[in-house]
Protein backbone atom coordinates (compact mmCIF):
# COMPACT_ATOMS: atom_id res chain seq x y z
CA UNK A 1 0.00 0.00 0.00
CA UNK A 2 1.31 3.45 -0.91
CA UNK A 3 1.28 6.60 1.19
CA UNK A 4 -2.24 7.80 2.10
CA UNK A 5 -2.87 11.53 2.46
CA UNK A 6 -5.77 13.99 2.56
CA UNK A 7 -5.27 16.28 -0.42
CA UNK A 8 -7.01 18.58 -2.85
CA UNK A 9 -7.38 17.28 -6.38
CA UNK A 10 -4.91 19.86 -7.71
CA UNK A 11 -2.39 18.93 -5.03
CA UNK A 12 -2.80 15.21 -5.69
CA UNK A 13 -2.13 15.78 -9.39
CA UNK A 14 0.99 17.85 -8.62
CA UNK A 15 2.38 15.26 -6.21
CA UNK A 16 1.67 12.48 -8.71
CA UNK A 17 3.51 14.43 -11.41
CA UNK A 18 6.63 14.46 -9.25
CA UNK A 19 6.23 10.77 -8.36
CA UNK A 20 5.79 9.89 -12.05
CA UNK A 21 9.40 10.89 -12.67
CA UNK A 22 8.45 14.09 -14.47
CA UNK A 23 11.39 16.08 -15.83
CA UNK A 24 9.82 19.54 -16.04
CA UNK A 25 6.70 21.61 -15.40
CA UNK A 26 6.07 24.87 -17.25
CA UNK A 27 2.94 26.84 -16.36
CA UNK A 28 1.24 30.03 -15.32
CA UNK A 29 -1.21 30.61 -12.44
CA UNK A 30 -4.95 30.84 -13.05
CA UNK A 31 -7.85 29.83 -10.81
CA UNK A 32 -9.10 27.25 -10.10
CA UNK A 33 -5.84 25.36 -10.80
CA UNK A 34 -3.24 27.64 -9.20
CA UNK A 35 -2.61 25.09 -6.44
CA UNK A 36 -0.81 22.89 -8.95
CA UNK A 37 1.99 25.41 -9.39
CA UNK A 38 1.87 26.46 -5.72
CA UNK A 39 2.14 22.88 -4.46
CA UNK A 40 4.99 22.08 -6.83
CA UNK A 41 6.85 25.15 -5.63
CA UNK A 42 6.33 24.18 -1.98
CA UNK A 43 7.79 20.73 -2.64
CA UNK A 44 11.00 22.06 -4.25
CA UNK A 45 11.02 19.18 -6.75
CA UNK A 46 14.55 20.05 -7.93
CA UNK A 47 15.73 18.85 -4.52
CA UNK A 48 13.52 15.74 -4.53
CA UNK A 49 14.09 14.43 -8.05
CA UNK A 50 15.91 17.09 -10.05
CA UNK A 51 12.66 18.12 -11.75
CA UNK A 52 12.64 21.59 -13.32
CA UNK A 53 9.84 23.93 -12.20
CA UNK A 54 9.36 27.21 -14.04
CA UNK A 55 6.59 29.79 -13.99
CA UNK A 56 6.59 31.16 -17.52
CA UNK A 57 5.76 34.74 -18.45
CA UNK A 58 2.54 33.60 -20.14
CA UNK A 59 0.54 30.54 -21.14
CA UNK A 60 1.86 30.84 -24.69
CA UNK A 61 5.43 30.79 -23.42
CA UNK A 62 4.65 27.79 -21.19
CA UNK A 63 3.29 25.57 -23.97
CA UNK A 64 6.23 26.41 -26.22
CA UNK A 65 8.63 25.49 -23.42
CA UNK A 66 6.76 22.18 -23.24
CA UNK A 67 7.22 21.85 -27.02
CA UNK A 68 10.99 22.32 -26.74
CA UNK A 69 11.47 20.00 -23.77
CA UNK A 70 9.23 17.30 -25.27
CA UNK A 71 11.44 17.31 -28.35
CA UNK A 72 14.30 16.04 -26.20
CA UNK A 73 12.24 13.07 -25.00
CA UNK A 74 11.56 14.44 -21.53
CA UNK A 75 8.44 13.94 -19.44
CA UNK A 76 6.91 17.42 -19.38
CA UNK A 77 3.62 18.80 -18.12
CA UNK A 78 1.66 22.04 -18.07
CA UNK A 79 -1.63 22.98 -16.43
CA UNK A 80 -4.15 25.78 -16.73
CA UNK A 81 -7.85 26.57 -16.88
CA UNK A 82 -10.11 27.49 -19.80
CA UNK A 83 -8.72 30.90 -20.86
CA UNK A 84 -5.13 29.68 -20.46
CA UNK A 85 -5.81 26.46 -22.35
CA UNK A 86 -7.23 28.58 -25.19
CA UNK A 87 -3.88 30.36 -25.44
CA UNK A 88 -2.08 27.00 -25.53
CA UNK A 89 -4.10 25.60 -28.44
CA UNK A 90 -1.64 26.55 -31.19
CA UNK A 91 1.16 24.87 -29.24
CA UNK A 92 -0.92 21.73 -28.68
CA UNK A 93 -1.55 21.55 -32.43
CA UNK A 94 2.20 21.89 -33.06
CA UNK A 95 2.91 19.11 -30.55
CA UNK A 96 0.42 16.81 -32.29
CA UNK A 97 1.82 17.65 -35.72
CA UNK A 98 5.36 17.02 -34.51
CA UNK A 99 4.32 13.82 -32.68
CA UNK A 100 5.60 14.86 -29.27
CA UNK A 101 4.40 13.49 -25.92
CA UNK A 102 3.29 15.73 -23.07
CA UNK A 103 0.67 16.02 -20.36
CA UNK A 104 -1.81 18.93 -20.17
CA UNK A 105 -4.18 19.47 -17.23
CA UNK A 106 -7.27 21.63 -17.72
CA UNK A 107 -9.16 22.40 -14.51
CA UNK A 108 -12.24 23.79 -16.21
CA UNK A 109 -13.96 26.99 -15.13
CA UNK A 110 -17.09 28.63 -16.51
CA UNK A 111 -17.08 30.70 -19.68
CA UNK A 112 -17.15 32.00 -22.32
CA UNK A 113 -14.58 34.72 -21.73
CA UNK A 114 -13.41 35.06 -18.14
CA UNK A 115 -16.74 33.67 -16.97
CA UNK A 116 -16.52 32.35 -13.42
CA UNK A 117 -14.07 30.37 -11.34
CA UNK A 118 -16.82 27.89 -10.46
CA UNK A 119 -16.76 24.37 -11.89
CA UNK A 120 -17.77 23.84 -15.50
CA UNK A 121 -17.53 21.22 -18.24
CA UNK A 122 -17.86 23.62 -21.15
CA UNK A 123 -14.36 22.90 -22.54
CA UNK A 124 -15.43 19.45 -23.76
CA UNK A 125 -15.49 20.49 -27.42
CA UNK A 126 -12.14 22.27 -27.06
CA UNK A 127 -10.49 19.12 -25.69
CA UNK A 128 -12.14 16.37 -27.73
CA UNK A 129 -12.70 18.01 -31.10
CA UNK A 130 -9.31 19.73 -31.40
CA UNK A 131 -9.37 23.29 -30.08
CA UNK A 132 -6.48 24.29 -32.34
CA UNK A 133 -6.03 24.12 -36.09
CA UNK A 134 -5.66 21.04 -38.27
CA UNK A 135 -6.79 17.43 -38.21
CA UNK A 136 -5.56 16.20 -34.84
CA UNK A 137 -6.76 14.40 -31.73
CA UNK A 138 -5.53 14.04 -28.17
CA UNK A 139 -6.42 11.39 -25.63
CA UNK A 140 -8.69 13.01 -23.03
CA UNK A 141 -8.99 11.53 -19.52
CA UNK A 142 -11.80 12.72 -17.24
CA UNK A 143 -11.19 12.14 -13.51
CA UNK A 144 -14.12 12.07 -11.12
CA UNK A 145 -12.16 11.85 -7.85
CA UNK A 146 -9.01 13.10 -6.18
CA UNK A 147 -7.62 9.56 -6.47
CA UNK A 148 -8.04 9.68 -10.23
CA UNK A 149 -6.36 13.09 -10.39
CA UNK A 150 -3.27 11.30 -9.06
CA UNK A 151 -3.67 8.05 -11.00
CA UNK A 152 -4.31 9.78 -14.33
CA UNK A 153 -1.07 11.77 -14.06
CA UNK A 154 0.91 8.53 -14.27
CA UNK A 155 -1.46 7.00 -16.84
CA UNK A 156 -1.36 10.17 -18.91
CA UNK A 157 2.42 10.04 -19.24
CA UNK A 158 2.25 6.36 -20.22
CA UNK A 159 -0.26 7.05 -22.99
CA UNK A 160 1.55 10.18 -24.17
CA UNK A 161 4.76 8.22 -24.78
CA UNK A 162 2.94 5.16 -26.13
CA UNK A 163 1.46 7.26 -28.94
CA UNK A 164 3.93 10.19 -29.02
CA UNK A 165 1.01 12.56 -28.61
CA UNK A 166 -0.29 15.06 -26.04
CA UNK A 167 -2.73 13.78 -23.42
CA UNK A 168 -5.23 16.10 -21.77
CA UNK A 169 -6.62 15.51 -18.29
CA UNK A 170 -9.98 17.29 -18.31
CA UNK A 171 -10.92 18.06 -14.73
CA UNK A 172 -13.04 20.86 -13.28
CA UNK A 173 -13.07 23.30 -10.39
CA UNK A 174 -14.98 20.93 -8.12
CA UNK A 175 -12.59 18.00 -8.55
CA UNK A 176 -9.56 20.29 -8.41
CA UNK A 177 -10.58 21.97 -5.16
CA UNK A 178 -12.26 19.17 -3.19
CA UNK A 179 -10.29 17.26 -0.55
CA UNK A 180 -10.34 13.48 -0.30
CA UNK A 181 -8.19 10.62 0.87
CA UNK A 182 -5.75 9.60 -1.85
CA UNK A 183 -3.32 6.69 -2.02
CA UNK A 184 -0.11 7.86 -3.65
CA UNK A 185 2.08 5.48 -5.63
CA UNK A 186 5.78 5.12 -4.91
CA UNK A 187 8.30 7.53 -6.43
CA UNK A 188 9.36 6.51 -9.92
CA UNK A 189 12.88 7.28 -11.12
CA UNK A 190 13.51 9.94 -13.74
CA UNK A 191 14.60 7.69 -16.57
CA UNK A 192 13.24 6.77 -19.97
CA UNK A 193 12.97 3.18 -21.09
CA UNK A 194 11.16 3.90 -24.36
CA UNK A 195 12.49 4.20 -27.89
CA UNK A 196 14.43 7.46 -28.14
CA UNK A 197 15.46 7.16 -31.76
CA UNK A 198 13.38 10.26 -32.55
CA UNK A 199 14.65 12.70 -29.92
CA UNK A 200 16.85 15.74 -30.48
CA UNK A 201 19.61 15.08 -27.99
CA UNK A 202 22.50 15.14 -30.43
CA UNK A 203 23.22 13.16 -33.58
CA UNK A 204 25.04 9.86 -33.20
CA UNK A 205 27.29 8.54 -36.02
CA UNK A 206 25.01 5.61 -36.84
CA UNK A 207 21.90 7.53 -37.93
CA UNK A 208 20.57 10.55 -39.82
CA UNK A 209 19.72 13.81 -38.09
CA UNK A 210 16.48 13.94 -36.14
CA UNK A 211 14.35 16.87 -37.25
CA UNK A 212 11.26 17.72 -35.22
CA UNK A 213 8.80 19.95 -37.04
CA UNK A 214 5.13 20.16 -37.99
CA UNK A 215 5.95 21.97 -41.23
CA UNK A 216 6.12 20.35 -44.67
CA UNK A 217 5.54 22.47 -47.77
CA UNK A 218 5.38 19.43 -50.04
CA UNK A 219 1.64 18.63 -50.32
CA UNK A 220 2.21 14.92 -51.01
CA UNK A 221 4.48 14.43 -47.98
CA UNK A 222 2.09 16.49 -45.85
CA UNK A 223 -0.83 14.27 -46.82
CA UNK A 224 1.17 11.12 -46.07
CA UNK A 225 2.03 12.55 -42.64
CA UNK A 226 -1.62 13.34 -41.95
CA UNK A 227 -2.64 9.83 -42.98
CA UNK A 228 -0.05 8.47 -40.57
CA UNK A 229 -1.52 10.61 -37.78
CA UNK A 230 -5.07 9.49 -38.57
CA UNK A 231 -3.97 5.85 -38.39
CA UNK A 232 -2.52 6.56 -34.96
CA UNK A 233 -5.74 8.21 -33.78
CA UNK A 234 -7.65 5.15 -35.00
CA UNK A 235 -5.41 2.92 -32.87
CA UNK A 236 -6.31 5.08 -29.89
CA UNK A 237 -10.00 4.43 -30.62
CA UNK A 238 -9.37 0.69 -30.86
CA UNK A 239 -7.18 0.32 -27.76
CA UNK A 240 -7.75 3.11 -25.24
CA UNK A 241 -11.50 3.39 -24.60
CA UNK A 242 -12.19 3.54 -20.85
CA UNK A 243 -15.53 3.80 -19.03
CA UNK A 244 -17.36 2.68 -15.91
CA UNK A 245 -20.83 1.16 -15.67
CA UNK A 246 -22.81 1.48 -12.44
CA UNK A 247 -26.03 -0.52 -11.93
CA UNK A 248 -26.41 -1.04 -15.67
CA UNK A 249 -27.13 -4.78 -15.75
CA UNK A 250 -30.89 -4.43 -15.20
CA UNK A 251 -31.24 -0.73 -16.01
CA UNK A 252 -34.36 0.49 -17.82
CA UNK A 253 -33.10 4.07 -17.98
CA UNK A 254 -29.55 5.40 -18.27
CA UNK A 255 -27.64 8.52 -17.26
CA UNK A 256 -24.43 9.38 -19.10
CA UNK A 257 -22.18 11.77 -17.16
CA UNK A 258 -18.47 12.32 -16.50
CA UNK A 259 -16.27 14.04 -13.93
CA UNK A 260 -18.02 15.77 -11.03
CA UNK A 261 -21.44 15.26 -12.68
CA UNK A 262 -20.89 11.50 -12.58
CA UNK A 263 -20.37 11.69 -8.80
CA UNK A 264 -23.66 13.55 -8.41
CA UNK A 265 -25.49 11.11 -10.66
CA UNK A 266 -24.30 8.10 -8.64
CA UNK A 267 -26.52 9.42 -5.85
CA UNK A 268 -29.32 9.97 -8.36
CA UNK A 269 -29.12 6.28 -9.29
CA UNK A 270 -29.51 5.30 -5.61
CA UNK A 271 -32.47 7.66 -5.13
CA UNK A 272 -34.16 6.35 -8.27
CA UNK A 273 -33.78 2.72 -7.24
CA UNK A 274 -35.23 3.51 -3.81
CA UNK A 275 -38.33 4.67 -5.71
CA UNK A 276 -38.38 1.51 -7.84
CA UNK A 277 -36.90 3.10 -10.96
CA UNK A 278 -34.20 0.88 -12.49
CA UNK A 279 -31.63 3.53 -13.36
CA UNK A 280 -27.99 3.00 -14.38
CA UNK A 281 -25.00 5.26 -14.96
CA UNK A 282 -22.44 5.11 -17.76
CA UNK A 283 -19.37 7.20 -16.89
CA UNK A 284 -16.98 7.89 -19.78
CA UNK A 285 -13.41 7.96 -18.45
CA UNK A 286 -11.89 8.68 -21.84
CA UNK A 287 -13.77 11.48 -23.59
CA UNK A 288 -11.58 10.82 -26.61
CA UNK A 289 -11.77 8.06 -27.55
CA UNK A 290 -15.43 8.17 -26.53
CA UNK A 291 -17.10 4.90 -25.41
CA UNK A 292 -19.29 4.84 -28.49
CA UNK A 293 -19.84 1.08 -28.63
CA UNK A 294 -20.73 0.82 -24.94
CA UNK A 295 -23.22 3.68 -25.29
CA UNK A 296 -24.76 2.15 -28.42
CA UNK A 297 -25.08 -1.20 -26.69
CA UNK A 298 -26.90 0.35 -23.72
CA UNK A 299 -29.25 2.18 -26.10
CA UNK A 300 -30.55 -1.22 -27.18
CA UNK A 301 -31.41 -2.18 -23.59
CA UNK A 302 -32.97 0.93 -22.00
CA UNK A 303 -36.07 3.07 -22.62
CA UNK A 304 -34.35 6.45 -22.44
CA UNK A 305 -31.01 8.17 -21.85
CA UNK A 306 -30.34 11.39 -19.95
CA UNK A 307 -27.00 13.15 -20.43
CA UNK A 308 -25.97 15.45 -17.56
CA UNK A 309 -23.24 18.07 -17.95
CA UNK A 310 -22.05 21.40 -16.56
CA UNK A 311 -22.53 22.99 -19.97
CA UNK A 312 -25.19 23.92 -22.50
CA UNK A 313 -24.79 20.47 -24.04
CA UNK A 314 -21.53 19.23 -25.57
CA UNK A 315 -20.91 15.58 -24.71
CA UNK A 316 -24.59 14.98 -25.48
CA UNK A 317 -23.70 15.27 -29.16
CA UNK A 318 -21.33 12.30 -28.88
CA UNK A 319 -23.99 10.37 -26.98
CA UNK A 320 -26.55 11.04 -29.73
CA UNK A 321 -24.04 10.05 -32.41
CA UNK A 322 -23.38 6.80 -30.57
CA UNK A 323 -27.09 6.07 -30.19
CA UNK A 324 -27.66 6.91 -33.87
CA UNK A 325 -31.37 7.60 -33.44
CA UNK A 326 -32.01 4.31 -31.69
CA UNK A 327 -33.55 5.91 -28.63
CA UNK A 328 -34.47 9.30 -27.21
CA UNK A 329 -31.54 11.16 -25.58
CA UNK A 330 -32.54 13.99 -23.24
CA UNK A 331 -30.17 16.57 -21.76
CA UNK A 332 -29.83 18.48 -18.52
CA UNK A 333 -27.12 21.07 -17.93
CA UNK A 334 -26.04 23.85 -15.58
CA UNK A 335 -23.84 26.71 -16.78
CA UNK A 336 -23.23 29.22 -13.99
CA UNK A 337 -20.60 27.51 -11.90
CA UNK A 338 -23.16 25.68 -9.78
CA UNK A 339 -23.83 21.95 -9.86
CA UNK A 340 -27.19 20.15 -9.97
CA UNK A 341 -28.35 18.17 -6.95
CA UNK A 342 -29.05 14.44 -7.25
CA UNK A 343 -32.72 15.20 -6.59
CA UNK A 344 -32.76 17.77 -9.40
CA UNK A 345 -31.36 15.24 -11.88
CA UNK A 346 -33.91 12.63 -10.79
CA UNK A 347 -36.71 15.16 -11.23
CA UNK A 348 -35.54 15.90 -14.79
CA UNK A 349 -35.36 12.18 -15.56
CA UNK A 350 -38.92 11.68 -14.29
CA UNK A 351 -40.23 14.63 -16.30
CA UNK A 352 -38.52 13.47 -19.48
CA UNK A 353 -39.35 9.76 -19.37
CA UNK A 354 -41.71 8.76 -16.55
CA UNK A 355 -44.33 11.51 -16.41
CA UNK A 356 -44.80 12.03 -20.13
Amino acid sequence: MGQVKLMKGNEAFAEAVIRSGCDAYFGYPITPQSEVLEYLASQEPHKRTGMVLLQAESEIAAINMVYGAAGTGKKVVTSSSGPGISLKQEGISYLCGSELPCLVLNVMRGGPGLGTIGPSQSDYFQATKGGGHGDYKVIVLAPSSVQEMADFARLGFELAFKYRNPVIILSDGAIGQMMEKVELFEQQPRFTSFDQSWVTTGKTPDRERNIITSLDLDPFRMELHNKKLQAKFQKMKENEVRYEKIDCDDAEYLIVAYGSCARICQKTVKLARQKGVKLGLLRPITLFPFPTEATHEMAGKVKGILTVELSSGQMVEDVRLAVNGKINVAFHGRMGGTTPSPEEVLNVLEQQFLNS
